[in-house]
């Protein structure tokens, strides 16, 4: 389980530092850096698919997405009683990106290259340093694997004594030692992390619209995993009748409509169709004729319920077309599924926010923005998680 994710100098994140639990909620005003937070964690997952630099791109580079104050807020500043005004810089220019969790914690920081007329790329973003450590805090001692430019070195032996052994010294500066260095012998702990992350889950635009992809028949194969468009919904959902929960299923859909039931019809050629019985109806429903909330219910219900929980499941305003009525029992299936996996919610629909705020074990994260920079409400120095960069070069 993930216990805190650290970001620096990312968009309105200037230095923020976010305790985590099981059940997590993301909430705040409109423009108060939900998204920012969201976005970060998103861009933390694509560190083990290789991607981290070119999704860093599609955001416009490292000058879109870095922090457009100065580099540090006075308390004077803070309090209203001096201008903001830029000052002269007095570190390299960094974004970072970490956690911490149970098991190993995690960093990596981004930068420019230096100046080079030679190139055309002069504004693509480097991967200046990683590293992975054991435990929450990170010292020196606990180190596990660290990169710094193009040279990687790990710790040696079976215990990992204070011995290092170097993994690589020709790093290229696109790539992350998530691609490049998953050595089961030399590296093991890559190899454990990587696969961790690629675990993660998220799921932020599922498709209601006529011609989204869940109204549509599709041919049936066996689906513990919920493509991220809800695509393959119908055979979700019968994998969940058949090795999964389906009691958990029932109870989720007659907690929203009292009544209701759901079957997956198997089509002469091979397709799987879905049919939504309501209480009141003289025939069932396809998926096609659903209304844009009773679709995108059904469909975070395959998520929610998935028989291959994941480590991290992100849900990004699940609200979304849900009539208010069905936001206590959404809240009731979050809450449920909780207890198999560890779950990140952005909302900003109160009824929901209310309702899962009232489970003891919720973790609330309410942001706020002063002067440009996102702020977690209620947080001080004693509530906030340790954490350290370790800028040493």
């Amino acid at each position: 389980m993930l216990t805190a994710l650290a970001i620096n100098n990312y968009r309105s994140l200037r230095d923020i530092t976010i305790p985590l639990a099981q059940l997590n909620l993301v909430t705040g005003a409109n423009g108060s850096g939900k998204s920012n937070l969201y976005k970060a964690l998103r861009l933390l997952a694509q560190t083990a698919q290789g991607g981290v630099v070119n999704a860093l791109a599609l955001e416009g580079g490292l000058d879109s997405s870095f922090w457009a104050g100065p580099e540090t807020l006075s308390r004077a500043m803070l309090a209203g009683e001096v201008p903001v005004e830029a000052t002269v810089r007095q570190e390299v220019k960094r974004l970072k990106l970490g956690f911490s969790s149970d098991e190993f914690s995690y960093l990596i920081e981004l930068g420019l290259p230096k100046p080079d007329s030679t190139t055309l790329f002069g504004l693509d973003p480097q991967i200046k340093r990683e590293a992975i450590w054991v435990g929450n805090a990170y010292r020196p001692s606990t180190v596990l694997v660290e990169r710094r430019s193009a040279l990687v070195k790990s710790r040696t032996g079976k215990d990992k004594p204070a011995g290092w052994q170097t993994l690589n010294v020709h790093m290229q500066h696109s790539d992350s030692i998530f691609t490049e260095l998953a050595d089961p012998e030399r590296s093991p702990e890559v190899i454990r992390l990587r696969d961790n992350i690629r675990a993660w889950r998220f799921y932020d635009h599922f498709r209601s619209d006529n011609d989204a992809p869940a109204r549509k028949p599709q041919l049936g194969t066996r689906t513990p995993v919920l493509h991220h468009d809800g695509r393959d919904l119908a055979s979700a959902i019968q994998t969940i009748f058949e090795v999964g929960d389906r009691d958990a299923f029932d109870t989720a859909l007659s907690d929203a409509f009292p009544g209701a039931h759901v079957i997956i019809e198997y089509e002469s050629n091979g397709m799987l169709s879905l049919k939504f019985h309501q209480q009141g109806l003289l025939r069932p429903l396809n998926a096609a004729e659903l209304s844009d909330g009773t679709l995108r219910y059904l469909l975070l219900v395959a998520a929610l319920l998935t028989p291959r929980p994941p480590e991290l499941m992100v849900l990004n305003e699940p609200e979304t077309s849900l009539h208010p009525d069905l936001l206590p029992a959404l809240s009731r299936l979050i809450i449920k599924a909780s207890e198999r996996c560890q779950l990140w919610i952005v909302s900003h629909a109160n009824r929901l926010i209310n309702s899962l705020n009232q489970f003891e074990d919720c973790n609330l994260i309410e942001l706020d923005k002063q002067l440009g920079q996102t702020e977690m409400i209620g947080q001080d120095i004693l509530s906030k998680p340790s954490w350290r960069w370790n800028n040493r070069s």
